[in-house]
């Protein structure tokens, strides 16, 4: 996989997920990063349909959970900064698409 980087400071955003996610994918080259970033996804998952199905205050859960494994992945196992910080929708993205090629078998778990 090439490494990719975030634009230099004062250049342009990315503009466009399928720009972004490479830049993603090389922000998670830590096995157990990226199964913190899938467990937690999953948690995030169970927690809304858990909100919607049992009780409102596990929407509460969503966040926490889903925040608190890639995180720990980000700051404990890849020593790096994570782009929810400068680009939250398309890394809020990058985690679902994680998730799902990980439980596909596209990506190794």
């Amino acid at each position: 996989m090439g490494q990719h980087v975030e634009p230099a400071a004062g250049a342009e955003r990315y503009r466009r997920f399928a720009d972004f996610y490479p830049f993603y994918l090389s922000e998670h080259q830590s096995r157990t990063s990226r199964r913190l970033h899938v467990v937690g996804t999953g948690l995030v998952i169970i927690s809304l349909v858990m909100g919607f199905t049992v009780s409102p205050w596990f929407f509460a859960a969503a966040p926490v959970v889903g925040y608190g494994f890639a995180w720990v992945g980000h700051f404990v196992f890849e020593k790096n900064r994570p782009a929810t910080f400068t680009y939250p929708l398309f890394s809020l993205m990058g985690d679902f698409r994680l998730f799902f090629e990980t439980v596909a078998g596209r990506r190794p778990w």
